[in-house]
């Protein structure tokens, strides 16, 4: 079945982006200061934070890449086991939460040069931006997805118009617009999936034809992928989540503890239920569609669903690629203006500046990102990039700060952290993968193992020796 353009879905689409613009502009008048741009003024209740936090996490890396593009090339259940990343990911991040909260801190690379100094913030921040940066720019390319199957436009020429909203929407409120339509966003998605599920199924023949059509390795447990494959497609997004700044940010700019709390709570419950419908429509678009484009699955499926059904869906897709996408170029931003200008560059910068510089930024990365992602041949190599970057160069040495931060030296923690990132990005690249193994399986273990055992041997060398009797 060829998929076919249809304007008609546009209209519900649009529709759902003036809404987004409208919040955007009513944020514009509530940001004032720049704790107001990057957490939302430590205001959102219970319902904001859930939606929030499912929103950003579950953007495109979910709707065209991860998930959903596993389930159309290798396999059903492997996609559906993709999402014990996540569950894990924001179980760790529950029972860190109180943490998170007392250390009063804006940004990962702040907290992170709490304990690492200077170094430790400044290599944090650039890995942070570059990684960022990368998921951003899939961002746009999965709104270029969505207008190629509404209005026949090519996918760059809808990436552009993507690149552009985002943008927009980032600039115009910061955190305090992002977080209230990413809860628009969260609720419409799952509707949206619930609804379609469904009718997907039926258009594609039910169970039985769906199962019929697509190759048999697809139904076995790891798909057509090895185990080490499927390892390698699902440690990094376990590595981003433990540490990702987008979350850490979403958590302190809660209003209380239990409405907090809450919203993990129910972020949790919504991952379960997107990680599962994702995957189920994927699959059955592998049956309908057989010559796509992976990140193509989902968004393909609404051309052929009742108009009303499709438009939800489409709508309900490009609301979570466009949260996302302001999300996290918003926390690179924040990275750069407050971290790197405000910690290094000129410490007594007055609040407005750091307010307006963000805005700045916001609109350069944004350019950076949308070239970046026409070097990348499809989204699931970009988010994987991306994902083992920070996965192995923030993730060890951040957690450690948490969970053991009385034995953690500042030598401990540059050492595995600087071992990650270098190994992270050229592991692939420059070695071309020694013996078969992936990126994320060296780089965040041996980054996680010289952080513990040169912490040890630097904490006991520096600690005075007894007194002889």
């Amino acid at each position: 079945m060829p998929v076919q353009s249809d304007m008609t879905l546009l209209y519900i689409v649009a529709g759902y982006l003036a809404v987004m613009l409208g919040v955007g502009v009513w944020a514009y008048g509530e940001t004032e200061t720049a704790e107001d741009f990057m957490v939302a003024g430590r205001s959102l209740g219970a319902v904001v934070i859930a939606g929030t936090l499912l929103a950003t996490w579950m953007g495109s890396g979910t709707v065209t890449g991860g998930a959903n593009s596993i389930a159309y090339d290798n396999g059903l259940i492997p996609a559906i086991l993709m999402g014990t990343a996540s569950l894990i990911g924001i179980g760790v991040l529950k029972m860190l939460a109180p943490r998170i909260r007392r250390f009063d801190k804006l940004t990962v690379p702040e907290m992170i040069g709490e304990e690492l100094g200077d170094e430790g913030r400044i290599i944090s921040l650039l890995v942070i931006a570059f990684a960022y940066v990368g998921i951003v720019s899939y961002q746009f390319i999965g709104i270029g997805f969505v207008l190629n199957v509404t209005t026949g436009l090519s996918v760059m020429q809808g990436t552009l118009l993507g690149t552009v909203l985002i943008i927009a929407l980032a600039a115009m409120g910061g955190l305090m617009s992002v977080a209230y339509t990413d809860a628009i966003s969260a609720f419409l998605m799952l509707v949206g999936l619930v609804i379609a599920v469904p009718f997907v199924f039926f258009e594609a023949g039910g169970w039985s034809g769906i199962t019929a059509n697509v190759p048999a390795t697809h139904l076995d447990t790891f798909g057509d992928l090895s185990f080490v494959e499927f390892f390698a497609l699902w440690a990094p997004p376990l590595l981003l989540i433990l540490a990702d700044q987008n979350m850490y940010q979403r958590i302190i700019a809660g209003e209380t503890d239990d409405g907090t709390n809450a919203g993990l709570i129910a972020w949790f419950v919504g991952a379960i239920a997107t990680m599962t419908l994702v995957p189920l429509i994927a699959f059955a678009s592998r049956a309908m569609f057989p010559e796509l484009d992976p990140g193509m699955a989902l968004i393909a499926t609404t051309t052929a669903l009742p108009t009303w059904v499709g438009g939800i869906l489409l709508a309900a897709a490009t609301a979570f690629i466009i949260t996302t996408g302001s999300s996290y170029l918003l926390s690179a931003c924040t990275n750069l203006s407050q971290d790197l200008y405000k910690g290094f560059v000129n410490p007594d910068a007055p609040d407005s500046r750091i307010f307006w510089l963000t805005r700045v930024l916001v609109i350069v990365l944004g350019l950076f990102a949308f070239v970046l992602g026409q070097y990348f041949p499809t989204i699931l190599e970009v988010q994987m990039y991306s994902y083992t970057a920070y996965g192995a160069a923030i993730t060890p040495p951040l957690l450690s700060i948490f969970l053991f931060r009385d034995r953690l030296t500042k030598i401990g923690g540059l050492t595995g952290m600087v071992t990650g990132a270098v190994l992270a990005v050229s592991w692939d690249t420059v070695l071309g993968s020694p013996y078969g193994l992936d990126a994320v399986i060296v780089a965040a273990p041996i980054g996680c193992v010289l952080i513990v055992l040169v912490s040890y041997l630097t904490s006991a060398l520096s600690s005075p020796s007894p007194t002889r009797a």
